[in-house]
């Protein structure tokens, strides 16, 4: 039986004390619960330190109540490619498998909205008008129906997931839309397109034609795979809220999590790691004979590091990080049903960019921004913030407007949150040989001072590129005290 964690206010207070090596996990998002449960697992004494009140880091549910069943929003992640095999490993060994539901996506549904020029249109008569206004942009006629409406979609894509530097990448090159067009005449369309007025599907395109995007502009021939992953139809989520998961691990872990523990200094030595944290206006200092540091780097480098060398501390500095914020809406009932709509999401345009609804009950995530337009609204205090996504809002669904048709509005701004500075990790417009570098430097290790967490991933972003940096961390740190190493997969 797990046994369960206990949320305290003392780092002192431990559940079953093992005897093995003490380590300190600091950061109780999904890489340090990964790793705290995996070396509990291993016999390892393990204490894990958050500076925030809650487990889960970017995994945020909020609800709307204090009950379980109460209505909620996911502030955080929200969504699991089923082709993310760590992640689906944990979803099942924390019997979280009957809570898994399909993801309705971007753009999925046929009654979903795209803003196209001054208005928005559903897009079951949005593609043939798309596909119109590319033919004009072209510079010779004669291509195929299926190759303009694949790129037509291509592009749509682009424009409704992309941040604002790479937005217009590809459109603002007529002569590289042309060859891109030209490049789809060649290849059998058929298996990727369902009918004229449906979505294309792009995840599947490019799983079976990979070196298509060598076609697309630079930087966004890397951000292709983020769009292609978010507006496929392999995505998942878990009904009742995605912070079963964290919830789950903490549950199960045999050490304790102390919450509200501020880690403000770390000092890696030869044979230990001291840490310094602060709690309830005091500073602790402790030794631990390994420390696994799963805090992002856009917030570690407001922590004081020492004898850490300089690749560290510089790829500690420059890491680069994309802004993220959101906006959910409660509301009296789910007015989008009146335009037949049951699910999916809406690229809503503007500076709210998308809008998700629920398979059921009537929480709106009103707006889903990254990049400029992130920290725009993160910028503001959360009233005007919610004020200015309900008048946004507006010109798409008018009833948002109605008085009492909003029963309560949160938002997070992860690029503004003391706890995160960021909402994940982008490589975009980096080489091969740049990225493997800045991995391998993230994930390196200072003496027994060791890393975890997305920006350490070849798969950033995501909840499995967290899950798979702890698990390369906790065999690192049982390399070091065994001398030996065993790969664990998933």
């Amino acid at each position: 039986m797990p046994r369960s964690i206990v949320l305290c206010d003392s780092p002192r207070a431990r559940t079953v004390r093992n005897r093995g090596p003490q380590v300190a996990v600091l950061g109780a998002g999904i890489a340090g619960l990964v790793a705290a449960y995996e070396l509990g697992g291993l016999g390892y004494d393990v204490a894990v330190y958050e500076a925030s009140p809650r487990v889960g880091g970017r995994i945020h549910t909020h609800r709307f109540g204090s009950e379980p069943s109460a209505p909620y929003a996911e502030l955080g992640a929200m969504r699991i490619p089923t082709k993310h095999r760590y992640t689906m490993r944990y979803v099942s060994e924390l019997d979280l498998v009957d809570r898994v539901r399909p993801f309705r996506t971007l753009l999925s549904e046929a009654g979903n909205y795209l803003w196209a020029g001054e208005r928005p249109v559903q897009l079951s008569r949005a593609i043939p008008a798309l596909v119109a206004a590319l033919q004009e942009r072209l510079p010779r006629a004669g291509y195929r129906d299926a190759s303009l409406h694949f790129a037509a979609f291509l592009i749509l894509a682009i424009e409704a997931v992309a941040p604002v530097r790479m937005r217009g990448l590809l459109t603002g090159n007529p002569m590289q839309v042309a060859r891109l067009v030209d490049r789809l005449d060649g290849i059998d369309l058929q298996p990727y397109l369902s009918g004229p007025d449906r979505p294309a599907r792009l995840a599947e395109f490019f799983l079976d034609n990979p070196t298509f995007s060598a076609l697309l502009p630079h930087g966004l021939d890397r951000f292709i795979d983020d769009i292609v992953t978010e507006t496929s139809a392999d995505l998942v989520r878990l009904d009742g809220g995605m912070d079963a998961l964290p919830r789950r691990l903490a549950d199960a872990l045999a050490g304790t999590v102390s919450v509200d523990h501020r880690v403000v200094g770390i000092r890696a030595r030869r044979r230990d790691v001291v840490i310094e944290i602060v709690h309830a206006n005091r500073t602790i200092v402790r030794s631990y004979d390994y420390v696994l540091c799963a805090i992002p780097f856009s917030a570690l480098r407001h922590i004081r590091l020492y004898d850490l060398d300089e690749d560290k501390i510089g790829v500690v500095r420059d890491i680069e990080y994309c802004s993220a914020t959101k906006v959910a809406f409660y509301c009296r009932e789910p007015f989008w049903c009146d335009d037949g709509i049951s699910g999916g999401a809406s690229f809503t345009g503007g500076g709210i960019r998308q809008t998700y609804y629920p398979d059921d009950g009537s929480v709106l995530l009103a707006s889903y921004t990254i990049g400029e337009e992130a920290d725009q609204l993160g910028r503001m205090n959360p009233a005007d913030r919610h004020e200015y996504v309900r008048q946004q809002l507006a010109n798409v669904h008018p009833r948002i407007l109605e008085p009492g048709m909003i029963r309560a509005a949160v938002s997070v701004a992860w690029g503004q949150s003391e706890w995160t500075r960021g909402g994940c990790t982008v490589r975009w417009g980096k080489s091969d040989d740049q990225v493997a570098q800045e991995i391998a430097l993230a994930g390196s290790p200072q003496s027994r001072l060791f890393f975890a967490g997305e920006h350490c991933s070849k798969n950033p972003a995501w909840i499995d590129g967290a899950i798979e940096s702890a698990l390369d961390a906790v065999d690192a740190i049982d390399a070091d005290r065994t001398g030996y190493s065993v790969r664990r997969t998933a």
